[in-house]
């Protein structure tokens, strides 16, 4: 299993980082180098818990489809999105909130595991982690922006 940690530091209340983290319509902004649309379920505004999503983009020169569903939520504090249906193995991307003085701290946890075996674990090591952090970082460059 292979785990991305990031932290992102905001200068803005909890609530709204909170909100813009799972704004769909943000996300979209956020991921327009992928092409990436929501297609299915909640397509604009907040998502909420135990609803899903489902997205089309495209990585590595393909469209994929990634539907995930919010399996947690604790206002204005935490939220987990984990993959139903998809290209990976597994997919758990975790979202955590802290506050101190107007400052939000929001730190990224996304572990996955990628199927195929070997050649998965390869294509993991040489291309994969690489371009999700890269994806990570560009949508809390958005988030950051919008929201400051």
């Amino acid at each position: 299993m292979t785990t991305i940690h990031l932290t992102t530091k905001i200068k803005a209340p909890i609530q709204i980082v909170f909100d813009i983290s799972r704004n769909i319509d943000i996300h979209q902004q956020a991921a327009s180098k992928s092409f990436e649309v929501a297609i299915a379920g909640v397509t604009s505004g907040l998502i909420n818990y135990n609803e899903t999503v489902t997205w089309r983009g495209k990585h590595f020169g393909f469209y994929l489809t990634h539907k995930s569903r919010i399996t947690a939520m604790t206002f204005y504090h935490y939220f987990v999105d984990e993959m139903e249906e998809g290209k990976f193995k597994t997919f758990k991307h975790q979202h955590f909130f802290e506050e101190i003085n107007e400052l939000t701290t929001m730190t990224d946890v996304l572990q996955y595991e990628t199927p195929f075996g070997v050649f998965g674990k390869l294509f993991d090591i040489l291309f994969l982690k690489k371009h999700l952090t890269q994806f990570l970082l560009e949508r809390n460059k958005i988030l950051k922006a919008v929201t400051e």
